[in-house]
């Protein structure tokens, strides 16, 4: 490997995990130690703080600096980063995107600016969200870190709102805040873009327990469920239907195919109703439901059709 592209996959390891012992950085690398410790100090030498840590076999830390030393990339982190910058649309954050990979495009040199120019990605967003500001995301994320109670109006009323914040996150492209809400004394899941924060903050708290990782958490929440990433109602059905034609609008459903024109349909969502409605949109004849809460769903969902119907 020459010494440069040595370099740069050096100073990625290094930026994977905290230490790196000497001799499994020389064996990942395929060099000596005494190889290893030169390029560190080349490292060292373009601005980059690496830290030898001593110990039983040694090691090195890649530390923060004063300074901004070069931005240096691999292709594949090139092609990361590009990908990351330009599928952040939906989440508020089009246009510092947008300037953000301009500024490191133009630090790159022409063969990976040539490689990223022709990669081009659409961003599709799910619906056109309200955008929320880096200022406010950068609020958020430093109450979630430092532990401090955020005091906020939340929504076009701008109730006035005491929570514990614990994580923020983004869900098809829309940011949330999961967070203890000390009024309800219960776990609350509040849109960014509607929170306006008080300042000062509040005291710091002492972190709650969420019970699973924020992703299930928020999934869940938007299932209807408070416990586990599952739906609270499952249920199946016949479809008089081909498996082909149902299968691309079933989204996460589980089709069974039953012949040339039946296949069955098992779905989940966070009622009976609106379970029993979900069947009824793939415009079919609907035979055997499963299990009798849903069968009774469809008894109360075809009296309110025919009421509707007049």
């Amino acid at each position: 490997m020459a010494t440069s592209s040595r370099m740069l996959t050096l100073l990625s390891l290094l930026q994977v995990r905290p230490t790196w012992p000497g001799p499994t950085l020389a064996a990942r690398l395929a060099v000596s130690e005494r190889t290893v410790r030169r390029d560190v100090d080349r490292l060292r030498e373009l601005g980059y703080r690496i830290a030898a840590v001593k110990g039983p076999q040694g090691g090195y830390r890649l530390e923060a600096g004063t300074a901004l030393p070069p931005l240096l990339f691999d292709d594949e982190q090139a092609v990361a980063l590009t990908v990351a910058l330009r599928t952040v649309g939906g989440a508020g954050l089009d246009e510092a995107a947008a300037r953000a990979l301009a500024t490191i495009r133009q630090v790159l040199p022409s063969r990976l600016r040539h490689r990223i120019d022709a990669l081009e990605v659409t961003a599709v967003p799910h619906r056109p969200d309200p955008a929320v500001s880096p200022d406010l995301l950068a609020t958020l994320a430093a109450a979630v870190r430092v532990r401090e109670t955020l005091r906020f109006d939340y929504g076009p009323s701008a109730d006035r709102r005491r929570a514990e914040p614990h994580h923020l996150a983004v869900r098809v492209g829309r940011w949330y805040l999961i967070a203890w809400d000390l009024d309800r004394g219960d776990w609350r899941v509040f849109r960014a873009d509607r929170i306006t924060p008080r300042t000062p903050n509040g005291p710091r708290f002492t972190p709650r327990d969420l019970g699973t990782d924020p992703a299930s958490f928020l999934n869940a929440r938007f299932k209807g469920a408070t416990d586990t990433d599952t739906w609270p109602c499952t249920g199946s059905a016949v479809l008089t239907a081909p498996a082909a034609a149902i299968a691309p609008f079933a989204e996460d459903a589980l089709i069974e195919d039953l012949g040339p024109d039946r296949c069955r349909l098992t779905l989940g969502s966070w009622s009976w109703p609106a379970l029993a409605a979900s069947f009824t949109r793939f415009d079919t004849d609907i035979e055997t439901p499963h299990p009798p809460e849903l069968a009774e769903a469809f008894a109360r969902l075809a009296a309110r059709c025919s009421k509707a119907a007049g």
